[in-house]
């Protein structure tokens, strides 16, 4: 069996992230999605619309997503690897070489991004819409 991981804020879910999903999936025969919790996003600047609980839950009802575990700070990745028997480790290409110290643990896949889309960018029309 083929463990796979990804790990994200997963915010006003959209295709993008639908996308990494499937294509992680596709690596392998199970999902884990490290989820940032509220914490771990106030730490690094974010501000999340749904509260961790219900990222989850949205996440939990995805056909790809097998399991959601919290990620509460960038040192837990390696523990993560290893507690779960990761044979690939993917993220988005806006995080290339940032994990490549991952590959003496398992694979590190970046998959490019979803043109056009982003949570950036619908909290921005959001913002744009309701002015």
């Amino acid at each position: 069996m083929k463990n796979i991981i990804t790990y994200g804020t997963f915010d006003l879910l959209h295709p993008g992230h639908i996308n990494i999903l499937k294509n992680a999936k596709d690596l392998g025969d199970y999902l884990i999605v490290g989820l940032s919790t509220d914490e771990f996003n106030d730490l690094k600047g974010k501000k999340s619309f749904y509260t961790f609980d219900q990222r989850r839950q949205i996440l939990e009802s995805i056909k790809y997503v097998d399991k959601v575990i919290p990620e509460c700070d960038w040192e837990q990745k390696i523990e993560d690897i290893i507690t779960y028997n990761i044979d690939t480790f993917v993220m988005g290409s806006d995080w290339v070489g940032k994990f490549d110290d991952l590959d003496k643990w398992c694979n590190v896949k970046y998959f490019n991004r979803t043109p056009g889309i982003s949570t950036t960018i619908i909290k921005k029309k959001i913002k744009d819409t309701v002015k």
